[in-house]
């Protein structure tokens, strides 16, 4: 196995956009108005969708590199507390932080210094591995909705 091949094959598989949209052209042109609405027949908002991700994965990716994470308690603190943002800072932040993330752990899975298949010591046999695969599946779920939430409020053009 080449090791170094593995890890650019996951570090892009973070981010993954080759077979559907990613997260930034999901985001892209979504109007201000369309952010906090649940359309007809979605449990979620396009907020709801993004602050979910964003908090999940950053549970995850903390969990991953720093042994004295306490994640938030379910449901409460992974989803936000109401369909719309409270304002479009708090909008700006979950995106920017969402990328922030994102990057980071594309790095942890880049790092040579980051063993992918070692169980994570504070974890229940974890690994950085199934952090990765995890992060990305949660990604690509909720990325998906967002698209169709999107399409049923009639606000997306894309792919």
């Amino acid at each position: 196995m080449n090791e170094k091949a593995l890890r650019e094959q996951l570090s892009k598989f973070i981010d993954w956009h080759e077979a559907h949209a990613n997260w930034k052209s999901a985001l892209e042109g979504l109007a201000t108005e369309h952010r906090g609405v649940r359309p007809p027949g979605a449990p979620h908002s396009p907020w709801e969708l993004l602050e979910h991700t964003r908090l999940a994965q950053w549970d995850i990716l903390e969990f991953s590199r720093n042994p004295k994470h306490v994640s938030p308690e379910w449901p409460a603190g992974y989803w936000p507390a109401t369909p719309a943002p409270p304002n479009e800072a708090a909008w700006d932040k979950s995106v920017k932080e969402l990328f922030r993330d994102i990057k980071a752990m594309a790095k942890l899975a880049s790092d040579p210094k980051s063993d992918l298949t070692a169980k994570i010591a504070h974890g229940s046999g974890q690994t950085i591995l199934r952090e990765i695969l995890l992060v990305q599946d949660h990604n690509a779920y909720h990325l998906g909705q967002f698209v169709l939430v999107r399409r049923l409020l009639g606000a997306w053009s894309g792919r």
